[in-house]
């Protein structure tokens, strides 16, 4: 009888662990978690905690990336920590009604925790020159009036300090790599996954994979009207109303996305792309459309999460000392769907082997001399899903962590 009890109070267990891993998806083991590792300014980097309920995501972040940024021409602001909590529905959906703007300031995160923002750059032509603020029409181009102030991973400091992006993060992922699907790199804050450049050639079949193209076309009118800001002198493009959405010209709808599968969504999902050229260079509208494709809640940043909540805290935060040497990094996201992305501190000694074996002991690749304050990308797109470990080493300085494709 006792046999049994303990059996059945196991198997009580066990179903309630699988309740609350089915819990956990992409937009909970995306966020690159970290409490330890510093990036600009020496402030603690990417997102510090994740929390999750059935129907939110909560994001705790500062706003500092890991990777190197700066410095920003012509810019006087300088990053600072945001510390905010950003809230994200579970089931995100349509938004059947008046489509929402992307308004001014942070209208999603990235992956490791920084500010996306529209394209726009927050003045507006008001009919004789250009005043602060977002306009009915004729609003200047972030790119365009600002570009000159980004950095190498084409991020800037608003004034209050919100490190972030208008446009291509070319920081967080390979924007070059063309050959696979590219990863997810952050949530629009209506739910939706925002994916880098490269999706299925095709929306609902896995496959080939192709650049998505905006469907947004750049006007070859003359003039402006409506008293816009004169070509002469600010030429098409300087305007964000200087683009029309075109149905069937790109890829993507107006909102800059589509409805179709993913390496992280099999049974599908509506996605954003984030879009460049065939030169890398970011193309209108960057990452989201004028609007949302889904329902946005009334408020989305500063919020105190409503409990009852489960903190999510995932195994790849790593650090080892042995004889005076440091491996310290950040793996993410974990699980894994294709690639691995590695974060190296700032502090660790130079050289350190990965390496990444089955359960069985076999090594089955290896990224060699890996650098403080860089970032790797880990290929495991053909290996089978299961469970691995990835063995950091630096002379006596050993560390192994966990990954589950």
């Amino acid at each position: 009888m006792m046999k049994k009890l303990l059996f059945w109070a196991c198997f009580a267990v066990g179903l309630n662990n699988i309740a609350v891993t089915a819990q956990v998806g992409p937009d909970i083991t995306t966020w690159i978690q970290n409490t330890t590792l510093t990036g600009y300014g020496g402030y603690i980097s990417n997102v510090q905690h994740v929390q999750y309920s059935a129907n939110y995501v909560y994001v705790s972040t500062n706003c500092i990336p890991l990777y190197a940024i700066g410095p920003w021409p012509t810019n006087p602001n300088v990053p600072s920590p945001q510390n905010i909590v950003c809230e994200f529905p579970r089931h995100p959906m349509q938004n059947t009604g008046v489509a929402t703007a992307v308004g001014l300031g942070t209208i999603g995160l990235w992956s490791n925790g920084v500010s996306i923002f529209n394209p726009e750059d927050g003045f507006h032509w008001s009919g004789t020159t250009w005043a602060m603020g977002p306009g009915p029409q004729w609003n200047r181009n972030a790119l365009i009036f600002e570009g000159v102030s980004f950095d190498s991973c084409l991020g800037h400091p608003a004034p209050g300090g919100d490190y972030h992006n208008h446009v291509n993060p070319r920081c967080l992922y390979n924007d070059a790599d063309s050959t696979h699907h590219s990863p997810i790199i952050g949530y629009a804050f209506d739910g939706f996954p925002i994916y880098g450049a490269y999706g299925y050639s095709s929306p609902m079949t896995p496959g080939a994979v192709k650049r998505m193209k905006s469907s947004y076309v750049l006007s070859t009118a003359s003039s402006r009207a409506a008293g816009g800001p004169p070509v002469s002198t600010y030429p098409m493009g300087d305007c964000i109303d200087d683009y029309v959405y075109t149905a069937g010209a790109g890829d993507l709808d107006a909102h800059n996305g589509r409805t179709c599968v993913t390496p992280e969504y099999p049974g599908g999902t509506y996605a954003y792309f984030v879009t460049i050229n065939d030169s890398l260079k970011p193309a209108y509208p960057f990452v989201l459309g004028p609007t949302y494709f889904g329902v946005v809640g009334s408020t989305n940043t500063h919020i105190t999460p409503v409990g009852p909540d489960t903190t999510y805290a995932p195994a790849s935060l790593g650090v080892n000392l042995v004889a005076n040497k440091t491996i310290k990094y950040v793996i993410a996201p974990n699980p894994v769907a294709d690639y691995a992305y590695i974060y190296m501190d700032a502090g660790n000694v130079n050289n350190v082997t990965a390496t990444l074996y089955d359960m069985n002991g076999r090594a089955l690749r290896a990224i060699y001399d890996l650098q403080p304050s860089i970032a790797y990308a880990l290929d495991m797109t053909d290996i089978p899903a299961g469970m691995y470990l990835l063995k950091f080493v630096s002379g006596d300085a050993v560390v192994t962590e966990r990954i589950v494709k």
